[in-house]
C-alpha cells in the first residue's frame, strides 16, 4: 500500500506523463515527412550539408526539432517540416534516430 501511494505522489509531482516513443513509428514518420530525402535511409546525410542523425541522443533531437518548430532555430526546410510535427511525432523520430548505429 505504501509503495502504490508513493508512486501516485511521484506521478502527480512529475506532471503529465512522458510520451511513449516508438522506434517503429519513428521509422514510418521518416518516410511520411521525407526525412530520408536529406538524412538518408540509415540516418547518414546524403551530402555534407545535411547532418548525420544516426545515433544522435534522443533528448538532443527532441530539443532541436522543437526549436525548429517554434522558430527559435532557423533552417528553411527544417522549419517547414517541423511546423507539422506533433510532440508525439518528435518523440518517435528522436527514438528512431537514437536507435540507429552512429555514423562512422
Amino acid at each position: 500500500m505504501r509503495v502504490s501511494a508513493a508512486l501516485l505522489v511521484l506521478s502527480l509531482l512529475a506532471g503529465s506523463p512522458a510520451l511513449a516513443e516508438s522506434v517503429e513509428q519513428g521509422l514510418e514518420k521518416t518516410k511520411e515527412y521525407g526525412c530520408q530525402t536529406c538524412h538518408g535511409k540509415d540516418g547518414q546525410g546524403i551530402m555534407p550539408m545535411y547532418p548525420n542523425l544516426a545515433g544522435q541522443k534522443a533528448v538532443y533531437m527532441e530539443q532541436q526539432l522543437k526549436a525548429f518548430r517554434s522558430g527559435r532555430r532557423q533552417a528553411e526546410q527544417m522549419s517547414i517540416i517541423a511546423e507539422q510535427l506533433s510532440d508525439q511525432d518528435i518523440a518517435d523520430l528522436a527514438a528512431y534516430y537514437a536507435s540507429l548505429k552512429p555514423c562512422p
